[in-house]
């Protein structure tokens, strides 16, 4: 006869069970933090543009990027253009792209993939009319010379650039300016263009990421935008925080405490993703420390046989913003492919205090042009310093070199004879590098082509801040 008072463990331990309890409550906020950055994310892109005065729907700001922009890892080689659509308030909406250069996507509120536009898309460079239907939309497809796309959310991003052929910005600018977004039943609400050159503006979460304001931050999404069956299990663990549609965000003493920590502990994570992946496949050549920013080349949401990436796109997203299949390909002449560089050659983080020598072999395969950014590794977004610039551009500045390679240089000094080639720095700054090449040959795919590693340098010779450029 067993003795009923003989424990066989069969069921939790009373006293054990609260801190099993604590351990899953964490558990599921970091995987629903990561899971929704993106959607965070992108709430700050819409956030910034409607900060400087830009309205869903009827205004769109433009802006080549420059350091005084808070952006994910935006560039400063193109003019850009980017709009909030508002398909709730204005039901289908209507892009209309001139032909020629442009190149641009639409990502719905969870930065997922939702139309390639210009040359990726389906017109290619005769430019054409995208019609984008909101996810509630039950009446007859509008019939029109357009290619119909569905958006999963009511608010989507537009994002544009215009290539500047033979280095013509003028005309690659005032192209951009010539494509229309409107309401498809209203043809006279052609949105704005505003310039942003000159002003500041923050499209990104730092100032949530980290903190409780993140979850209030998704609270508000989540409780504005409908649900999405696949993202059921995530928003069941949120829920299981108290963070649900259709209720107020209001966690108890306790229940902030966890998401505050929790958030923080996600941030670190996802830079972890970004900045110190343990993925064999993030290395673009063995022997060089630079690496491929998007480990997922087959399409835009980072989806590989039957299943989803997770690593990937935690990578992605903690640094930048918005992806479609165009941004993820690795095919000759196609688009453009990014490297980072976040270490030197001896494999130390680049740090704004010293000074380093980039070598770059010529001709870089680019049918287009070639660039390199530095951005500062707190923010993602371009380094501040007084010289104001972050990217060396071979549209822009003289970087034939001495025709077989080209020398740059990057640091708080400007070494001698570096006129054109250097990239101020600031001390107490680690920073990282994106390497660009628009319509990239084959060469930079098959090996035979690489740039060099950043190599530390000291200087015999200096020229002090920004004034001898």
């Amino acid at each position: 006869m067993s003795d009923e008072n003989t424990s066989h463990n069969n069921f939790p331990d009373l006293q054990d069970a609260t801190r099993v309890h604590q351990e899953q409550k964490i558990r599921r906020a970091l995987e629903a933090y990561r899971f929704f950055f993106p959607t965070v994310s992108v709430e700050a892109v819409f956030r910034g543009f409607r900060s400087v005065g830009a309205v869903d729907n009827r205004s769109a700001v433009i802006l080549v990027t420059a350091p005084r922009h808070l952006n994910f890892t935006a560039n400063s080689d193109t003019s850009y253009a980017g709009c909030v659509l508002d398909l709730r308030a204005a039901g289908p909406m209507l892009i209309e792209l001139p032909a020629g250069p442009l190149v641009g996507m639409i990502d719905d509120h969870h930065q997922r993939w939702v139309a390639d536009l210009g040359l990726p898309g389906p017109f290619g460079a005769r430019g054409g009319r995208h019609l984008i239907l909101p996810p509630d939309w039950t009446g007859p497809e509008p019939q029109g010379d357009w290619h119909v796309s569905r958006c999963t959310t009511y608010q989507a991003l537009v994002l544009l650039r215009a290539v500047p052929v033979d280095g013509d910005t003028i005309r690659a600018r005032a192209l951009l300016e010539t494509v229309v977004i409107r309401p498809e039943e209203e043809s006279d609400a052609r949105a704005e263009f505003l310039p942003c050159d000159d002003r500041d503006m923050d499209t990104t979460p730092l100032a949530w990421e980290d903190n409780l304001e993140y979850w209030r931050v998704l609270h508000e999404v989540l409780d504005d935008e409908p649900p999405l069956r696949e993202f059921r299990p995530m928003l069941g663990a949120l829920a299981e925080l108290g963070i649900e549609a259709g209720k107020p965000f209001a966690p108890d003493s306790a229940t902030e405490r966890l998401l505050t920590e929790v958030a923080r502990r996600g941030h670190d994570e996802m830079l972890v993703s970004a900045f110190a992946s343990y993925r064999p496949d993030c290395v673009a050549w063995p022997d060089r420390v630079w690496e491929w920013v998007n480990l997922r080349p087959e399409n835009g949401d980072f989806e590989r046989e039957g299943s989803l990436d997770v690593e990937a796109r935690d990578r992605w997203f903690a640094q930048t913003v918005a992806s479609s299949p165009a941004v993820a390909r690795r095919a000759p002449g196609q688009g453009s492919v990014y490297w980072l560089a976040n270490r030197d050659a001896d494999g130390t983080y680049l740090k704004g205090g010293s000074t380093y020598r980039l070598t770059v072999p010529l001709p870089v395969p680019a049918s287009l042009f070639w660039s390199v950014t530095c951005y500062d590794a707190r923010t993602r977004s371009e380094v501040r310093a007084p010289q104001q610039q972050a990217a060396l551009r071979s549209l822009t500045e003289d970087l034939t070199g001495d025709g077989e390679t080209v020398d740059l240089y990057f640091g708080p000094e400007k070494p001698q004879g570096a006129d054109g080639r250097w990239i101020q720095t600031e001390p107490g700054h680690e920073w990282f590098a994106y390497f660009r090449v628009y319509g990239p040959g084959e060469a930079t795919f098959d090996g035979s082509w690489r740039p060099g590693d950043f190599v530390p340098v000291v200087l015999s010779g200096a020229v002090a801040g920004p004034s001898s450029q």
